[in-house]
């Protein structure tokens, strides 16, 4: 293996992202002989940090927050980038490819509220603010006397929206805030059962050009080969749902101790009023066949029409 004295890493620039290009950078020096001097931590503006007067929705797909990185990639201006593996779509770019997910973090929601200490406790009527479609269609399908509003902006934001009143509570990823040891705001950490996560959340995937034999072989030995089985079949499920941050999609799997797979998947109406659900249980070398399935059961029982507005 050629030696790397210097890596590249391209990150979008959140205090998030920041602390998840930091820790990948951290796991290279410690597997390989990089001096820490030699890591650049390259910050790269994303359509979807650019749009701050729209929801996500209405002006695009998944790629918003990796579009603009993975540019950098192809044109060899960083050796690799770094993800948050729910913002990256199924289809990625010729000649580029995700070659190791870190262990995942908790995948769970997290409730946040200055003046509720569950989603539950929430009086009828209260508004719930989120950026998130699938978000959405899951508070308003378990409490549809809830009103949802449009709520962007990284954790400071939020919590500073809170402080202004224009909502009384909003959700965040758990891996997130603990990511940013942010975790004493956390009121409560939504059951999976309760909200199944976004398909990925909570992973951190670390994405290369694939002909790159200087570091590709440095980033696949940092792959978690459990989170990776996990993640294979999410995006397996997202991948035949065809699913964007247009779609309320929702899919989570875990390793049983067994050795299998257990995953739970659903699809839902942005208004929550219908949903389909789907779980599957089997070996874990047939994970992604697994999600794949699962998705082709919803797709059968919603009907062509469900992913596109219908019911």
């Amino acid at each position: 293996m050629t030696l790397v004295t210097s890596i590249r890493i391209g990150t979008r620039g959140s205090p998030l992202a920041l602390a998840q290009a930091h820790e990948v950078a951290r796991r290279l020096t410690a597997a390989h002989a990089i001096d820490p001097a030699g890591i650049e931590i390259k910050v790269i503006s994303t359509s979807g940090d650019r749009i701050q007067d729209r929801p996500l929705a209405e002006v695009g797909g998944k790629g918003l927050f990796t579009k603009e990185i993975e540019e950098a990639l192809i044109a060899h201006e960083i050796d690799l980038a770094v993800h948050s593996m729910k913002d990256v779509a199924t289809v990625l770019p010729p000649g580029l490819g995700i070659v190791a997910v870190l262990e995942r973090e908790d995948p769970r929601d997290a409730f946040i509220s200055k003046r509720h200490k569950s989603f539950a406790s929430l009086p009828a009527g209260a508004t719930v603010g989120t950026s998130s479609l699938r978000r959405q269609a899951q508070i308003l399908r378990a409490r549809p006397d809830l009103k949802v509003v449009g709520f962007r902006g990284n954790v400071q934001t939020r919590l500073r929206k809170l402080d202004e009143g224009v909502a009384e509570a909003t959700f965040l990823a758990v891996a997130g805030l603990n990511r940013l040891d942010a975790k004493m705001h956390i009121a409560e950490a939504v059951s999976i059962e309760t909200m199944i996560p976004a398909v990925a959340q909570g992973a951190i995937g670390i994405e290369v050009r694939l002909d790159d034999a200087r570091v590709r072989p440095m980033v696949e030995a940092l792959d978690h080969k459990t989170t990776r089985i996990a993640i294979d079949c999410e995006r397996a499920f997202l991948a035949r749902l065809d699913g964007s941050c247009r779609t309320p999609i929702a899919g989570h799997a875990r390793l049983l101790a067994s050795g299998e797979v257990a995953f739970a998947g659903e699809i839902l109406t942005p208004d929550g009023r219908a949903r389909h659900h789907a779980h599957r249980t089997g070996p874990a070398s047939d994970a992604a066949a697994l999600g794949d399935d699962a998705a082709h059961e919803l797709l059968r029982h919603a009907g062509p029409g469900f992913l596109k507005g219908g019911s």
